[in-house]
This record gives C-alpha cells, structure tokens and sequence, in this order.
C-alpha cells in the first residue's frame, strides 16, 4: 500500500461528525460498487483519502 492513501479514516478530511446520525462518517458520495468493495475489503485504498492538517491554515497566517 501506498502511503498515505489508507483507508485511516481518521485522519482524512472527508471524516466529519455528523449531528442527526451522532456519528463520525465519510462525506464522500461513493457509487454502489465502490461502497461494496470497500466494505467486503476488497479495496484495500481509499482513492479519496486526503490527509486532514488542522495546523495547514495557521501555517499560512505565519
């Protein structure tokens, strides 16, 4: 596996908390066929996987 293209669902962008499920969920709209290899494990990455810096806009206002 690639670096930095797991399924670390964590630490992605698309992973937010949703109020009405009172869950973390991926905002991600995938089609049918990717929802199921991803969740039979099938796929083994996450083409949309995107490392989430909370630090990234501070960086920039230095």
């Amino acid at each position: 596996m690639k670096e930095g293209k797991t399924a670390n669902c964590e630490s992605c962008v698309f992973y937010d908390y949703d109020e009405y499920l009172e869950a973390n969920v991926c905002t991600v709209n995938l089609d049918q066929d990717e929802m199921s290899g991803f969740l039979s494990g099938r796929t083994r990455q996450c083409p949309y996987y995107r490392f989430y810096d909370e630090y990234k806009s501070v960086h920039k206002q230095i």
